[in-house]
């Protein structure tokens, strides 16, 4: 053989082996250790409760009187509940990181749905489940608006679009799709 050909045929054959063994992707640096489920009973509903809970529109027979947090570090109390909420939202997007583990169950069976199918929702469109949790990260942007301005009414009102996002998020992922008309009968 001509000594073209063998090395069209040796660079060919490097070519082929090249490209059967392309390097693994790194792994990544990332360890999570709680599912989705522990990050929205440890991380989320917490610190939720913490933005819901500091307004309330108090009325009684003397009228209607707003109650908001008072100095700056009960407004700081809002604002660390405000980060860990939002932060959060990046951990439960975590690839790898499961809703549930192997042998958990609903911890209210009927009432929402077992570990198992939500997965296959967020599974079956990943888009829309980044959409979603997205929504959440961008209701806390409002709230720390309010936090900044010091003031209680948009505080309020920001506290309730996070209750829709969130809600809008259960209608989707956690209560069976027969809930919401069960709900609307109580």
């Amino acid at each position: 053989m001509r000594p073209f050909t063998w090395l069209l045929i040796l660079s060919s054959s490097l070519l082929v082996v090249a490209s059967c063994s392309a390097p693994e992707p790194p792994a990544s640096p990332f360890r999570p250790t709680a599912s989705i489920r522990d990050v929205m009973h440890t991380m989320v509903e917490p610190r939720a409760y913490v933005i819901w809970n500091s307004v309330a529109e108090i009325v009684d027979i003397n009228g209607t009187e707003l109650r908001v947090p008072e100095t700056d570090d009960d407004w700081d109390v809002v604002r660390h509940g405000a980060i860990a909420l939002r932060e959060a939202t990046n951990l439960v997007l975590m690839e790898g990181r499961p809703v549930a583990y192997p042998g958990e169950t609903s911890a209210d069976p009927g009432v929402e749905l077992e570990p198992e199918q939500i997965q296959a929702l967020i599974d079956e469109d990943r888009a829309a489940w980044i959409d979603g949790v997205h929504e959440l990260y961008d209701a806390v942007g409002p709230i720390f608006d309010a936090i900044e301005a010091r003031d209680g009414n948009a505080l309020m009102d920001a506290g309730t679009k996070l209750d829709v996002v969130c809600e809008n998020c259960h209608l989707k992922y956690w209560y069976p799709e027969d809930m919401p008309e069960a709900l609307e009968g109580q």
